[in-house]
């Protein structure tokens, strides 16, 4: 018979003294590679009040949460943003960095081509949502008009100059005297760059309010010397730049009466007739609104003069006096009264009707 040969296994410890030396390294390793581990941690942080990582504003954005939560009243009002105000919120996440291949804020190379598309287009594009854009870039809560003024902002970062659309439906605040001055006529009034007369001094404005109130704000309508039409602020309406002059009178000491209301019949009387709406419908708007060039509303279209017109026509008067899309203040032409261009306004509207 063949004999079974079978193989002793032992153990490597063969004696008590190694099963002792043994147990101790296991609990002894681990807990020295955590010491060192910790050592090398806390030695290599800088907790000192001159690391910017530390300062109350850095922890403080460390610890804010994720999604905050912003109880708003059924029956408020919307507040429109501002373009800026749009792309810092929203559009910035992708536009910032060009990620997702969306055109870079400032990179003119990248947004040249897309300046050259009418803004209602590029408005449409952004509102439907294109390739890996989502509709009104992913915020349902944006309108229309705050994605417009979005693209506006943006493509004027890249060199365009388009006007930020104001809102379809409210209208705009009237600005004072002193915002206009403060804003606008301070830049040359208060040297006297060009000749203009210094705000507050007396000697000359005297002559000025001398000739009165009326003939000063119709040489700031059209523009006089050095200074520009309505002191190259186009969207200046007549009540706005009467407010600033009458300011800088009163900074030079003058007297200024407060005007009266008018009264009811006197309002009416002052509405422009369909013929002065006509001819300057003809002499200024015709060019885009024959052929609806521009997405202008073409003159006589029911369908696109509708919506306008239900928005109202303190809406209407205020985008043709501000400026609207593509469409410059008053049409390009700044040296036209506010009454002549609401006078083209009625009458466009009466082509619609």
């Amino acid at each position: 018979m063949s004999e079974i040969h079978v193989e002793d296994h032992s153990s490597p410890i063969k004696t008590p003294k190694q099963l002792i030396i043994l147990l101790v390294l296991a609990f002894a390793v681990p807990i020295a590679l955590i010491v060192m581990l910790s050592q090398l941690v806390t030695t290599s942080a800088d907790f000192g009040k001159n690391n910017p990582g530390m300062s109350d504003e850095a922890i403080a954005k460390r610890l804010k949460p994720v999604g905050e939560v912003v109880v708003i009243a059924p029956d408020a009002p919307k507040v429109e943003k501002s373009g800026k105000e749009v792309v810092e919120a929203v559009c910035a996440a992708c536009h910032a960095t060009g990620a997702l291949n969306a055109p870079k804020i400032g990179d003119k190379a990248a947004w040249a081509k897309l300046i050259q598309e009418t803004l209602g287009k590029l408005t449409q594009a952004a509102i439907k949502g294109i390739r890996e854009m989502p509709s009104h870039g992913g915020n349902p809560d944006l309108g229309d008009i705050e994605v417009e003024r979005a693209i506006v902002y943006m493509a004027n970062q890249a060199g365009a100059n388009w006007i930020e659309p104001v809102s379809r439906t409210a209208v705009a605040p009237e600005r004072s005297g002193e915002q206009i001055v403060k804003a606008q006529c301070i830049k040359c009034h208060e040297t006297g760059v060009g000749g203009a007369p210094r705000i507050g001094d007396r000697a000359v404005w005297a002559p000025r309010v001398t000739r009165g109130v009326d003939v000063v704000v119709r040489s700031a309508i059209k523009g006089h010397g050095a200074m520009p039409a309505r002191g190259g602020m186009a969207d200046l309406t007549d009540t706005e730049l009467r407010g600033a002059i009458l300011y800088m009178f009163v900074q030079a000491g003058a007297t200024v009466k407060k005007p009266q209301a008018a009264a009811p019949a006197a309002t009416a009387s002052a509405k422009a007739d369909a013929s002065k709406g006509k001819a300057v419908y003809e002499a200024n708007c015709v060019a885009c609104h024959a052929a609806g060039l521009a997405g202008a509303p073409k003159a006589g279209d029911k369908p696109a003069w509708a919506p306008r017109v239900k928005s109202g026509m303190d809406a209407l008067y205020t985008s043709s006096l501000k400026g609207k899309n593509a469409m410059p203040p008053k049409g390009g032409n700044v040296s036209l009264a506010d009454a002549d261009v609401k006078a083209a306004v009625d009458y466009l509207v009466s082509l619609a009707k």
